[in-house]
C-alpha cells in the first residue's frame, strides 16, 4: 500500500471514530443517525456539479450499496442502544475486515502476500479482542454482541459492494455521491413512515450533527471509496477499521468510558497490524 493510501485511510478512520461518537453520545439514537445521513446527502450534492456521473453497468451496484447501508445504518443504531461505544464498535468493525478478506480471496481471486493476510488478521483480531476485554464488555452482552456481528456483516458487505461498484463506475466521487443521495432519500422515506417526528425535528435538533457530524461521515467515506480503487479492497477495509483505535480514546476520555489493560493490549495489536500494511506491496 502506497504512502498516500495509507495516509488517507487513516484520516477516514479518524473521522469515521468521531462521527460515530457522535451518534453514540447523543440521546436519541435515530435522530442522530438520520442527522448524519441527510448530512452526508448535503455534502454530496455539490460535488456531483464537479465530477463525471458513474458509468449504468455500475448501477447495479450502486442500489445493492443502498440497501447494505440502510441495513448497517438501522442495525447500528439498534447495536448502540444496546451496549457502549467499546462493546459494539469493536466486534462491528473488527468482524469486517476478515469477511472481506475472506470473500475477496476465496471468490474474487484476490491474491495477498502472507504480510498482509497476517496484517489483516492482526487488525481484526485484536478489534475484536477488545470486546472480550473485561466481564461488562461486548461478548458478555448477548443482545448487543449479536447486533454488532451482524452490524459487521453489513459492513463487510457493502465494502466490497461499494469498492467494486466504484471501480466499475469510473469515479469513485460520482459513485459515492449517487449512493450518498440514494440512501439518505430512502432512508427519509423509511423515517416518514416509521418516525415521522424525526424528520421534523431534524431542521432544528438535528441541525449541529447534520453538518459536523454529516461531513465528517461524508469525508471519511469519500476517503475510503476512492482508496478502494487504489488498492486491495480487504487491505483498505482492514486499516479503515483502526479507527477503533481512535474510538476508544474518544470512549475514555470524552464519553467517560472504563478502559482496561486488556484494551491497551487489544489496541497495540491493532496498531501493529497497521504498521504492517505498509510492508507489503508498495502500490
Amino acid at each position: 500500500m502506497s504512502v498516500a493510501v495509507f495516509i488517507t485511510v487513516v484520516l477516514a478512520a479518524g473521522l469515521h471514530a468521531v462521527w460515530n461518537a457522535m451518534v453514540k453520545g447523543g440521546k436519541d439514537k435515530y435522530l442522530s443517525t438520520a442527522s448524519v445521513v441527510v448530512g452526508q446527502a448535503i455534502f454530496a450534492i455539490p460535488t456531483l456539479f464537479l465530477v463525471p456521473a458513474p458509468d449504468p453497468s455500475s448501477y447495479a451496484l450502486l442500489l445493492a450499496g443502498i440497501v447494505l447501508h440502510l441495513g448497517y445504518q438501522f442495525f447500528l443504531m439498534a447495536s448502540y442502544r444496546a451496549g457502549d461505544l467499546t462493546q459494539v464498535y469493536p466486534l462491528a468493525r473488527g468482524s469486517a475486515p476478515l469477511i472481506v478478506a475472506l470473500i475477496s480471496v476465496i471468490f474474487l481471486g484476490l491474491t495477498l502476500q502472507p504480510i498482509e493476510l497476517g496484517a489483516i488478521a492482526m487488525i481484526g483480531l485484536g478489534i475484536m479482542s477488545i470486546a472480550m476485554a473485561g466481564k461488562s464488555d461486548g461478548l458478555h452482552n448477548r443482545k448487543a454482541a449479536v447486533l454488532a456481528l451482524v452490524t459487521g456483516g453489513f459492513i463487510a458487505s457493502y465494502s466490497l459492494v461499494d469498492g467494486l461498484g466504484a471501480r466499475q463506475a469510473g469515479t469513485a466521487l460520482g459513485y459515492y455521491g449517487w449512493l450518498t443521495i440514494g440512501n439518505a432519500l430512502a432512508f427519509c422515506a423509511i423515517t416518514a413512515v416509521a418516525r415521522p417526528s424525526s424528520l421534523k425535528r431534524l431542521p432544528v435538533e438535528g441541525l449541529r450533527l447534520m453538518i459536523l457530524g454529516g461531513g465528517a461521515s461524508y469525508a471519511a467515506y469519500a476517503l475510503v471509496i476512492w482508496s478502494f480503487t487504489q488498492a486491495p479492497i480487504a487491505l483498505v477495509t482492514a486499516l479503515r477499521e483502526t479507527s477503533i483505535v481512535f474510538a476508544l480514546l474518544i470512549g475514555v476520555f470524552v464519553l467517560r468510558e472504563k478502559l482496561s489493560l486488556g484494551k491497551v493490549v487489544s489496541s497495540m495489536m491493532v496498531l501493529a497490524g497497521m504498521l504492517m500494511t505498509r510492508l507489503g506491496r508498495s502500490s
